[in-house]
């Protein structure tokens, strides 16, 4: 053997035996923990949670950096994305076993200047496991080998269908979008199995440089991209030559709109779910016995919302809101300012608290320096009651404070009374600006009079009391100077029923009433029926002294239309992990307990007709045209606070108005509860009742008691109610017809703030509903599960490298 020859051979199998040497030292693990197959087979990409409405309609998701994925099957992504994918980044991919050795030795002798040697899987195997590429050559070698290895045994332990899924389910897209699912949402509102030829060719496109084609920022670029994109399909024979000229010539046309916080259903809802789930979430472990983590861990939350109640009733809160906003603001103290007047600390309090303070005190300035930028007219984005919920404008950061807080805020909630069920929640005006909720449990305001149907119920239950029971309308002494009300000025003096004490609100009467039940024995009725804020028994409680949340008032008045059950608001169904397993159920009747007897409360849903037909809402039940419903308006001192609680047999809904700041508040008669709140709850409903497909229906009664005393089934609330009292919380209207309480139809435009996913052509896309799965019955199968026919011959490992028999199952499949 010649010299050279020998050298030849010797510097070969030298060169081979240090590479099989590093290959033998990657694998076990001397350049950096390899993953095992039990990782392979269930790779930990971070996955965002999902939250979905009660008809499968996708509410938003909850995601920190690269979380922000949705994983979806293969089968459920467009044909067109897998075909401009393999056409694009790996023309052989159906005939490599994860290493096409032609492109690899053809990137090293060409130097890489007719693209790299990577595979798809490849390039799986980096976005899974290796992360960046490192910048120095040895590392980047060494990277290169590990991914060779997971590349080989991805293709051994997955089809080519689950890479491509894989593969597509990890990738960047630009403006922190990963996954092809979150992609083609949030570049064309698209689910991805939707997209067409030049939208998959434009997202593909992509994946060479998501910044540099990026169609938002460089819409040239990303064009001249998809456009080659088109032509490799082209090229492998997934279009026509036809085909091609065609879409090459169309523009390119995206409907950008990324989920975040402030977008998606309900946003004052999912902030308030995301705080349940994760004290849910803390006694609740993953198979490997970790917490679960609601940003990354793929949960899928199913609520109880239902969008278009949702819709109706945000829609409800943009029709009055601009109204009552327009009613503050023509107020003398607010035009002149002096509404500030002595509530310099409220002001100064804000001004330290904002974005602008904080950034200038890291930029060095001092307090005073500070202080005077905030008196310096700026140009700034302000909210405002129009289409967009806001608008330019010029002013100084000072009177930008005290404009945004004169802003009315409010919270509307719906429930089904029975089961509990919250069907709609809105906590504010705009959550884009005021991220504060006010439904919730922790915000409570004074509750006024729609505490005093509770008060009247206990009478009933307890002290014998009916709705034609004789009260004393007289200011009442509880001992120890404590006189309530605490003026006698709207008392009459004169005794009358029951039910018109509580049509008419009146005061002095339900001081009266709380006189024959008792302070300590009221307070005590609340906890009863499981008001989780402990009131204090002070006699001043019967007229609604304490401070309640929205989310405690339905609590409450689900014993009315809930005959006789106290039943607590819930809105998750169930919590289901990654791969579909339910783990975690919820079930109303856990959550129900009987506090009144169901005469009673069916006693008190008659009654209450009173202040809807006759009282201080006056009207409402005619107007809707409700066979049978029950409400109550609330007022609190100088209208700081507006309240309406009202319900149906089927839904109960209460709403409350206010400024965060009490002492901003309406001062005519519009700032009280059945001018002020009534009007959103009546919206609502009419909304509610014109949608057939809501299944509530204004002919829906009561159910009557088996054992109801005879007597009052025959009596009819409205021939009790007196006519022509003076109304504790108003004038008296009467009953009024429609034209007394329209809605000033110019601010319809406003629309509701959650916005319902749409198609091309400006339909609603219709939501796939998930099935309720029984986790002890059923397993979805994690991916990479396969059964004996699916999995691929076994292949040694430098066998696999440079090649090998693929199985059928690895040719490309048609389903899609």
């Amino acid at each position: 053997m010649k010299k050279s020859v020998r050298i030849f051979w010797i510097v070969f199998f030298t060169g081979f035996g240090i590479f099989v040497m590093v290959i033998l030292l990657a694998m076990m693990g001397a350049f950096g923990k390899m993953p095992s197959l039990r990782q392979l087979e269930n790779p930990s990409l971070l996955q965002s949670s999902e939250v979905y409405a009660s008809d499968g309609t996708l509410m938003g998701k909850y995601y920190l950096e690269k979380g922000n994925r949705s994983n979806v099957d293969y089968k459920d992504i467009s044909k067109h994305v897998i075909d401009a994918l393999i056409a694009t980044e790996d023309e052989r991919f159906y005939d490599h076993s994860g290493v096409d050795v032609k492109s690899t030795l053809r990137a090293v002798v060409l130097l890489g200047k007719e693209g790299g040697g990577s595979t798809i899987t490849q390039q799986l195997a980096k976005n899974l496991f290796n992360g960046e590429g490192a910048s120095n050559a040895l590392e980047r070698g060494i990277q290169k080998i590990k991914e060779y290895i997971i590349a080989i045994r991805l293709e051994r332990n997955f089809t080519k269908q689950e890479i491509l899924a894989l593969y597509l389910n990890a990738v960047p897209f630009g403006n922190n979008i990963y996954g092809i699912r979150n992609a083609a949402k949030s570049y064309f509102q698209k689910e991805p199995d939707r997209l067409n030829p030049e939208e998959a060719a434009l997202l593909v496109g992509m994946l060479k440089g998501n910044t540099l084609y990026n169609p938002l920022r460089n819409p040239v670029a990303a064009r001249d991209r998809r456009n080659v994109v088109l032509g490799q399909m082209e090229k492998n024979g997934f279009l026509t030559a036809a085909k091609l000229e065609q879409l090459k010539a169309l523009p390119v046309k995206i409907n950008y709109k990324k989920m975040d916080e402030n977008t998606g259903y309900a946003p004052y809802f999912r902030e308030v779910l995301r705080d349940e789930l994760k004290n849910i979430l803390k006694d609740l472990e993953r198979p490997d016995g970790e917490p679960y983590d609601i940003y990354d861990d793929g949960l899928k939350i199913y609520t109880t919302i239902n969008p278009r109640m949702q819709e109706y009733a945000e829609e409800a809160v943009a029709q009055q809101m601009p109204l009552l906003q327009k009613s503050l603001n023509t107020q003398r103290n607010i035009k002149t300012g002096n509404v500030w007047k002595g509530h310099d600390n409220v002001l100064e309090a804000s001004m330290r608290a904002s974005d602008r303070w904080r950034f200038l005190k890291d930029e060095g300035l001092s307090d005073a320096e500070i202080k005077k930028t905030f008196y310096q007219k700026v140009p700034m984005k302000i909210f405002a009651w129009t289409a967009k919920r806001e608008k330019d404008t010029v002013m100084t950061p000072m009177d930008s404070i005290k404009y945004h807080r004169q802003m009315l805020q409010t919270s509307f909630m719906v429930m089904d009374p029975v089961t509990g069920e919250v069907k709609a929640w809105v906590g504010g005006i705009d959550f884009k600006t005021y991220k504060y909720d006010h439904a919730n449990l922790k915000t409570k305001r004074q509750v006024g009079s729609t505490i005093k149907p509770l008060l009247y119920a206990q009478a009933m239950e307890e002290r014998g009391f009916t709705m034609e029971s004789e009260v004393l309308d007289q200011q009442q002494d509880f001992g120890g100077g404590r006189l309530v009300p605490a003026t006698s000025k709207t008392c009459s003096g004169r005794s009358m029923s029951m039910a018109s004490a509580l049509a008419w609100s009146k005061n002095c009467a339900t001081a009266y009433i709380m006189k024959q039940v008792g302070p300590a024995q009221f307070a005590n009725f609340l906890e009863r029926i499981n008001i989780p804020t402990k009131v204090e028994p002070h006699p001043s409680i019967a007229l609604g002294s304490c401070d309640l949340s929205l989310y405690e008032m339905m609590w409450g008045y689900s014993i009315f239309a809930g005959r006789g059950f106290s039943t607590k608001p819930y809105f998750i169904s169930r919590i289901e992990d990654r791969n579909g397993n339910v783990i975690k159920r919820f079930d109303y009747s856990t959550n129900r307990k009987e506090v009144i007897s169901e005469v009673t409360a069916y006693n008190m849903c008659k009654m209450m007709e009173g202040p809807v037909t006759k009282g201080t809402a006056a009207g409402l039940m005619y107007r809707l045209g409700a066979t049978e419903m029950g409400g109550k308006t609330g007022t609190t001192n100088d209208n700081a606070d507006a309240w309406f609680m009202g319900y149906t047999p089927q839904l109960l809904a209460g709403t409350w108005i206010g400024c965060d700041d009490r002492f901003i508040r309406i001062e005519s008669n519009s700032g009280m509860g059945g001018q002020a709140a009534r009007p959103i709850w009546e919206a609502f409903f009419k909304k509610v009742y014109a949608d057939k497909s809501l299944g509530i229906s204004k002919e829906a009664t009561f159910p009557k008691p088996a054992d109801l005393d005879n007597k009052m089934i025959d009596a009819d609330p409205a021939s009790i109610i007196e006519d022509n009292l003076e109304n504790a919380e108003g004038n008296d209207f009467g009953v009024g017809n429609a034209n007394d309480y329209s809605l000033d139809e110019s601010y319809d435009s406003i629309g509701a703030e959650s916005k319902r996913p749409v198609d091309d052509n400006n339909n609603a896309i219709k939501p796939t509903t998930k099935p309720k799965k029984d986790s002890s019955t059923q397993k979805t199968p994690k991916i990479g599960e396969m059964n004996t026919e699916e999995k691929k011959e076994k292949k040694g490992f430098l066998k696999g490298i440079f090649g090998g028999k693929k199985n059928k199952e690895n040719k490309q499949s048609n389903e899609y």
